[in-house]
């Protein structure tokens, strides 16, 4: 009857000496605890004058009066009095040391007898006036001084380690020494600390993997609409632009994938965080749990280091492409075609009719190209040297790289930098297309390119080579034409030939390497300070920045890594303290 009205027994146990409550008393903020337990902690800690909860730590600056509760001493004896029936101990559980024949489990171990005892022989320590005094806790193995035999009781802060009373006046003499009950109070406030961080983190990773949830799943939807909207798009066009139709339709779903596989990723390392900042919770939980103070002080510092909720990066769901962009993209390019076949194609097939002659001409980068003879003008050699008639500067067969001025493009930077370099194929209106070494057939906007002219004319040192230049791969460059082959973003080669846009390196990795000249930037100067930050070199923030422009994250001052990846003025460094940390080029300086 009475299990059935207390329901949980533990919630009627003294937190103090984790048996039932003898002699209740209630204190304001609501707890109750054992008459004797909570007047002896009182006693202990006396704080200048105040007295605190130990389980809400509220203070209270005179010592509440401490009158036995009678509903729950009545509650305690009729509870005690359906556990008169004794259960026998098994494997791995302590057995009382006074029963006779049949091993009766044990319920409580007393440190001053180095005993244990059933919750019959356990009477007299809770009734006999000098075993009274005696310290209980749940029954288990006494740990006693190895040296001295004698219970451990004491604890030396000098030596981080629990001692007897024997130990004190041999080797712990003279040492910075405290009982184990007030170490362990000070040190489960610090521990009860730790263990409110890591819910925090709980609780704040979970929001994050719900957003992110939310994220992946708008993300998805945008991707089928992208797709469908392509599908109708190009549906709409004539045959021959079907093919064109069916490759953009791909690669939106292999973009698609990808960034589903990127967040699936981030998921399961989010889940995988959570699932790790629970295990440790729960280890924390078991100490707090312990109610023998030599175990828990034993284990608190293994625990304590390895508990702490740092070292969790924030994780965002970043796309690499954004589909509404798409979707406007598909219906430029649909309305750019109808108006070249309903006024451009119409306009050309009536000039054909009135015997207007027809041109071939091959452009650079565009052979066999077709046009009027009253569409075409002669380039004399002065319009050849920079007097040209043409409204847009940048032409067919020009080299080109993105303004350093631009942050980000129109059509978004895709595979290309600041560093690449390609050749133009098409200039229709403001849109240019670009064949780029990292990726071809990229879209942008006129107004955001730059020609690149001939060295004499102040380009870039990178942009124009001789036989016996030194030269490198560019760190923009992922995978060169031709394949690394033996070579890397390290090596450093010596020109041997010139062919058109091909150039043959000999490095001291490999003979006869063939690669591309947009794919190659000139070494000036020191080889050291050339390769002062390429991936594979140790780096640091240099001491002159207060806050790097992407933030700290788990990163110091005194902080060394191995750089990672370059692209354009971006690094990302491999710290110990956090992988894939992203600084700008000019906060960081090499590492001897």
């Amino acid at each position: 009857m009475a299990e059935a009205i207390l329901g949980d027994q533990d919630q009627y146990s003294c937190s103090i000496c984790l048996d039932l409550l003898r002699d209740p008393v209630t204190i304001p903020c609501g707890h109750s605890y054992c008459m004797s337990c909570i007047g002896e902690c009182w006693n202990t800690n006396d704080l200048n004058g105040t007295y605190r909860c130990p389980q809400c730590r509220q203070t209270f600056k005179s010592k509440p009066p401490l009158n036995r509760s009678t509903v729950l001493a009545e509650i305690m004896e009729k509870l005690r009095s359906t556990e008169s029936a004794q259960s026998l101990a098994g494997p791995g559980e302590i057995a009382c040391d006074f029963c006779s024949g049949e091993m009766i489990k044990a319920v409580k171990s007393c440190l001053e007898c180095r005993a244990s005892y059933c919750q019959t022989h356990v009477q007299p320590h809770y009734n006999v006036p000098a075993l009274k005094k005696h310290k209980l806790v749940k029954a288990a193995v006494i740990p006693v001084c190895p040296k001295h035999d004698k219970v451990l009781e004491v604890y030396c802060r000098t030596d981080q380690k629990c001692v007897c009373m024997h130990c004190l006046l041999d080797d712990h003499k003279g040492h910075d020494t405290v009982s184990s009950t007030i170490e362990r109070n000070e040190k489960q406030i610090k521990l009860t600390d730790t263990q409110t961080k890591v819910k925090q983190t709980i609780q704040a990773k979970e929001k994050e993997l719900q957003k992110m949830n939310m994220d992946i799943a708008s993300h998805s939807d945008s991707a089928k609409k992208a797709v469908e909207n392509s599908k109708k798009v190009f549906g709409e066009l004539v045959k021959f632009i079907e093919k064109k139709s069916n490759e953009v339709i791909e690669k939106k779903k292999a973009e698609e994938k990808a960034d589903l596989d990127q967040g699936a990723k981030l998921q399961k390392k989010l889940q995988e965080e959570i699932t790790e900042l629970k295990k440790r919770e729960g280890v924390l939980e078991d100490l707090l749990q312990t109610d023998n103070n030599i175990q828990f002080l034993q284990n608190y510092e293994v625990v304590s280091y390895s508990s702490g909720s740092d070292g969790f990066p924030s994780h965002s769901f970043k796309p690499f492409c954004l589909y509404p962009d798409v979707n406007d993209l598909v219906c430029e390019l649909k309305n750019r075609l109808e108006t070249i076949f309903n006024q451009e194609i119409n306009e050309t097939v009536q000039k054909d009719i009135k015997s207007d002659k027809c041109l071939v001409i091959d452009f650079p980068g565009f052979a066999s190209w077709r046009g009027l003879l009253s569409e075409i003008e002669p380039v004399t050699d002065d319009d050849e040297g920079g007097s040209s008639t043409l409204n847009c500067k940048i032409k067919i067969g020009d080299k080109v790289y993105v303004k350093p001025s631009v942050e980000t493009p129109k059509y978004l930077w895709g595979s290309v930098s600041h560093k690449s370099i390609g050749s133009v194929i098409n200039v229709q209106g403001e849109t240019v297309t670009v064949n780029f070494p990292e990726q071809e057939g990229w879209l942008g906007e006129v107004s955001e390119m730059e020609l690149v002219v001939s060295a004499d004319l102040g380009s870039p040192s990178h942009a124009y080579f001789k036989i016996g230049n030194r030269v490198s791969v560019k760190s923009s460059v992922k995978d060169p034409k031709h394949g690394w082959g033996s070579v890397t973003h390290n090596s450093i080669g010596v020109i041997k030939r010139i062919q058109g846009e091909s150039l043959t390196v000999e490095f001291p990795e490999q003979t006869d390497w063939t690669g591309i000249a947009s794919e190659m930037e000139l070494i000036n100067g020191d080889v050291s300070e050339v390769l002062s930050l390429r991936p594979g070199v140790r780096v640091r923030v240099k001491p002159t920045i207060r806050t790097p422009a992407h933030g700290w994250g788990s990163v110091t001052k005194h902080s060394i890594g191995v750089v990672e990846a370059i692209d354009g003025t971006k690094v990302t460094v491999n710290f110990p303290e956090q992988l894939s940390w992203t600084g700008i080029v000019s906060e960081m300086e090499a590492v001897p």
